[in-house]
């Protein structure tokens, strides 16, 4: 059964926003006074945030699809709807979030860091708040939009500030499990470790993490064993420690070899990993044999520059020299971070003068709009209300979507779509003039809705020839 998960694919929607209420206050002898519809809530966001307690991707390896809570709809009487609740996911420390094509959209580091996977749709305004001067009481309101939905991938890469490597059965769990309270697994066969292992060593007044990285071996880097799958765990750390077997039993290796074997599948990794300080940890020197070729390699390990320490995880030889020596290492590299800042809030408005959206020209009779603001007011308008269709048109002029369709070249009956190709809505383009109340029949008219448009008529059409021709064949009679 697994129950390590360090990588997962996550599908997250927001919640929706709720619909805007069209409504009239009524009471006796005020049969109409005045629009009183609320507006819709907010749906809920989806939020990811770093939890101590939390170690594995498990849990969303499981159930992968999560969704916020909808927005509550508006209701007469001025009643606003409920917003819906955030829906918080807890992940572990170190979790990277990237997009489906690789991207980094955050790296979560520290307790309550936090990230906005999705955001919720806003919630349609009612009736009331869409009253004015010209229009006093609009029969209609308007939509709330939908929540952000989208596919992200969550990858663990462990907050540690020693990494030990090496190849498998070298004795790294031994090792982290005699260092700290750690209990990992422990077998005398290859891979006996499938998940990375954290423990926590004090040294003196110094405390620190170190990570148990599961076995690597040739061709690691490029998705042999086990090594590709948990390499990332070794980015963050502090410090690499070469766990070197001086007792293995295979006739082709020694302890010379085993690190240069292990120095190349790291370099060919890369991801930051040349400048890391290094020490070198011959281990099982307390079998004889062991102790022999520890005597031998040291020397050579030492001319190429780095700290050996001979040790055994059995009779605890050479740990509290080799845990001291660490716990160094790891407070130069704490007193040479730069100090954190607090988080500062940067407000980035948008020009004034900016319109928000773009015109492009995609074929001799069609127009496609892209923007924000339009494309959110048309997932906000119900179509089936002229009046709101009347309000989407005045609101597409004033922010100069027409002027823009004129100088690309656009001609009245010509198609216009305004949103991305799979999800757009598309019209007939008729030049209009801005509507007032003057213009406004009963509530839910407009009569700028009333005249024949080229693509409605070519729908009547074909509707009348089908309505048409199942009539004649409902009417056939084969015995006749």
């Amino acid at each position: 059964m697994t129950t390590f998960v360090d990588r997962v694919e996550l599908h997250v929607a927001a919640g929706n926003g709720g619909h805007g209420c069209a409504s009239v206050h009524r009471e006796k002898f005020k049969p109409l006074g005045g629009p009183d519809g609320g507006n819709g809530g907010r749906g809920g966001d989806v939020v990811l945030v770093v939890d101590q307690s939390v170690t594995t991707l498990l849990e969303y390896h499981h159930s992968p699809h999560r969704k916020a809570t909808n927005g509550k709809p508006g209701a007469g009487g001025h009643r606003m709807g409920a917003n819906g609740e955030d829906l918080v996911l807890p992940v572990p420390d170190g979790t990277v979030v990237l997009d489906k094509r690789g991207n980094v959209l955050a790296d979560l580091v520290g307790e309550g860091t936090s990230f906005v996977a999705g955001e919720g749709g806003r919630g349609g305004l009612g009736n009331a708040a869409l009253a004015s001067a010209r229009r006093k009481a609009p029969g209609f309101a308007l939509l709330g939009v939908p929540g952000e939905a989208r596919d992200i991938v969550l990858e663990l890469k462990t907050v540690a500030d020693v990494a030990l490597v090496g190849y498998p059965s070298a004795g790294k769990s031994s090792l982290i499990a005699v260092l700290s309270a750690a209990k990992p697994k422990i077998a005398d066969y290859p891979f006996t470790t499938l998940v990375p292992n954290l423990g926590v060593v004090t040294a003196g007044s110094s405390v620190y993490t170190v990570a148990d990285v599961p076995g690597l071996i040739p061709g690691a880097s490029e998705g042999k064993g086990l090594g590709l799958e948990f390499l990332r765990h070794v980015e963050r750390c502090a410090v690499l420690v070469h766990v070197l077997d001086t007792a293995t039993l295979e006739s082709d290796r020694d302890p010379l070899s085993d690190l240069d074997v292990i120095e190349a599948e790291l370099a060919q990794y890369g991801r930051g990993l040349d400048d890391r300080p290094r020490l070198v940890v011959l281990n099982k020197v307390d079998i004889p044999d062991g102790q022999e070729l520890a005597a031998m390699v040291r020397p050579d390990l030492e001319g190429r520059g780095y700290r050996v320490f001979e040790v055994s995880a059995l009779s605890r030889q050479g740990l509290k020299e080799l845990s001291f020596a660490l716990a160094g290492i790891v407070e130069e590299a704490r007193a040479a971070r730069p100090p954190q800042e607090a988080t500062r809030i940067v407000i980035r408005p948008q020009a004034v003068d900016d319109a928000g959206f773009t015109v492009t020209r995609e074929a001799e009779s069609l127009f496609r709009v892209r923007g924000e603001k339009p494309e959110r007011w048309v997932r906000q308008t119900d179509f089936n209300n002229d009046e709101a269709v009347g309000y989407l048109a005045d609101r597409l002029n004033r922010l100069g979507v027409e002027e823009e369709l004129l100088k690309a070249g656009a001609r009245e009956g010509d198609g216009v779509a305004i949103g991305a190709e799979d999800d757009a809505v598309v019209f007939d383009w008729e030049p209009t003039v801005m509507a007032g109340a003057e213009m406004l029949g009963r509530r839910g008219e407009d009569h700028r809705m009333d005249g024949v448009r080229p693509a409605a008529q070519r729908r009547r059409d074909r509707d009348a020839e089908r309505d048409e021709s199942q009539q004649e064949y409902d009417a056939f009679d084969p015995f006749d």
